[in-house]
């Protein structure tokens, strides 16, 4: 444990941080499942609203830096194939 002032306060916002980061990551996985379970299902407009949903959050999360902006790229991309019908890969 710091015993500096300044490095507990550090301590305790980067695990605020953390937490954040991974809010957005994992809601980016559970809106990616959604997508497609929507997409098996058939239901297009569903689909395209979950689609919408996951590429919002995605560039939220690039945007606060809880993802690298080539890692976001990749799940847009990776969700835009999920959504046209082809496998995820």
């Amino acid at each position: 444990m710091a015993n500096i002032h300044s490095q507990k306060k550090r301590i305790l916002r980067a695990e605020r941080e953390r937490l954040e980061n991974r809010r957005y990551t994992s809601t980016i996985k559970t809106y990616f499942r959604r997508l497609e379970a929507t997409v098996a299902e058939g239901d297009d407009a569903k689909a395209d609203a979950e689609h919408r949903d996951l590429v919002q959050t995605i560039d939220k999360a690039v945007k606060r830096g809880a993802l690298h902006r080539n890692t976001g790229a990749r799940k847009k991309a990776r969700a835009a194939r999920v959504r046209t019908g082809a496998p995820a890969a």
